[in-house]
């Protein structure tokens, strides 16, 4: 059997045939893109600093003193904060003291949701193509990872290959939604299946929704508001992409006590607390007001107007974007069928950096997806201009 840390590189695609270890496709490309002085759109992360509020109220925390321990479920003043948040936004009423839990990142409170709920003997349910840490996680749980393939150009699931996934043995599904890295937003008429699916099944549902605020005229629906979700989903959220304060590490988790319970019992061992003073800086965040929510998704949109009429203008076929920081441009079009070759050629190609989806599958998925290339457009509007003229260049260079 493979050690832990085999099966954790396995799950995310990390381990080659002969078991040798490889780095990861986002390691490779921001290398590359560093050699040649290329634009990297393949991470997704800003290249500027969100509201000036906000890191004032840390810096003043730290001034205070408030440098050590946060309590193990995070702070009450941001525990509060969230709870108000899923209120006004949501309906939703969770009670701060036994229904929230502040962890770092939301990437520890899908690992720690994982580690809790999970082992040998269990499959965990996502969408394909699928964020590359869920693979990575229930590679380290021992449990099997199943998939449902989101098909281009829409990235919508078909509704009878979503209910044939779904086993006895299925204790978990996993939904990232706004979708990465294909940026989808699942409608109610998907949602509502995954709930009645899971209900049937007894499956916890575990809901990714770190892009909640970052959709474009899709609403974004979290899956414990509808009927009969609640009793059976824990919500994840996180500050970084809705504040552009990735590096900061501040996340939370909400859904009904007894789960949330199994889950911080794993989380206090993993960092057990983190990021004292940001997280009352992140509570005043969330009670921002509507013009700030409203202003950061329709920025977001207009920048993915931006590069997607660059990749365009290159000869890519360009899919809709419905949310998230990624857009996906199938190279197709232009008689190219090998994404990862042409991301790994493109940084020194035309001085731009992006990631091949394929990287976000397993095998079968990865054949399916083969063409196709994701670009983050979370980037100062002048960054994005030069990379939109710097890609109308391809097909010539090609």
């Amino acid at each position: 059997m493979n050690a832990p840390w085999q099966r954790t590189a396995q799950g995310a695609n990390l381990l080659g045939a002969d078991g040798s270890l490889g780095v990861t496709i986002f390691e490779e490309i921001t290398a590359l893109a560093q050699q040649t002085g290329a634009i990297n759109l393949g991470q997704g992360f800003p290249d500027e600093d969100g509201p000036a509020s906000i890191k004032e109220a840390a810096r003043a925390a730290i001034a205070a003193g408030e440098n050590q321990y946060a309590p193990g479920k995070g702070t009450l003043e941001l525990r509060t904060a969230i709870a108000a948040h899923q209120e006004r936004f949501y309906g939703l009423l969770p009670d701060p003291e036994t229904d929230i839990i502040v962890t770092t990142g939301a990437t520890e409170a899908i690992a720690a949701t994982l580690l809790a709920l999970t082992g040998p003997g269990d499959e965990v349910l996502t969408f394909e193509p699928f964020y590359d840490s869920y693979g990575a996680v229930i590679g380290l749980s021992g449990a099997v990872h199943t998939t449902v393939p989101l098909l281009a150009p829409d990235f919508q699931p078909d509704l009878a290959t979503l209910e044939a996934a779904f086993s006895e043995r299925t204790r978990v599904v996993l939904v990232n939604n706004p979708h990465n890295p294909t940026g989808a937003v699942f409608p109610r008429e998907v949602l509502s299946k995954i709930v009645a699916l899971a209900a049937k099944f007894d499956a916890v549902i575990v809901t990714d929704e770190v892009y909640e605020h970052l959709t474009f005229g899709a609403r974004h629906i979290p899956v414990a508001t509808l009927p009969g979700a609640a009793e059976r989903t824990l919500t994840i959220s996180s500050a970084g992409k809705t504040f552009s304060f990735t590096g900061w590490k501040v996340g939370w988790l909400s859904g009904p006590a007894q789960l949330v319970s199994a889950v911080r019992t794993v989380k206090q061992f993993l960092s057990y607390s983190s990021g004292t003073p940001f997280q009352n800086a992140i509570a005043g965040g969330l009670g921002l007001g509507d013009d700030f929510y409203r202003g950061i998704a329709t920025d977001l949109a207009h920048k993915r107007d931006v590069l997607s009429n660059g990749l365009q203008t290159a000869g890519l076929k360009v899919l809709p974007s419905q949310g998230t920081y990624f857009v996906v441009a199938d190279t197709a079009a232009l008689g190219i069928t090998d994404a990862i070759a042409l991301a790994r050629r493109l940084p020194s190609l035309v001085g731009v950096a992006a990631i091949p989806v394929p990287v976000f599958c397993h095998a079968e998925g990865a054949e399916r997806t083969k063409s196709l290339l994701r670009f983050a457009y979370c980037k100062r509007l002048p960054v994005l201009e030069e990379a939109a003229a710097r890609l109308s260049t391809l097909q010539e260079r090609l």
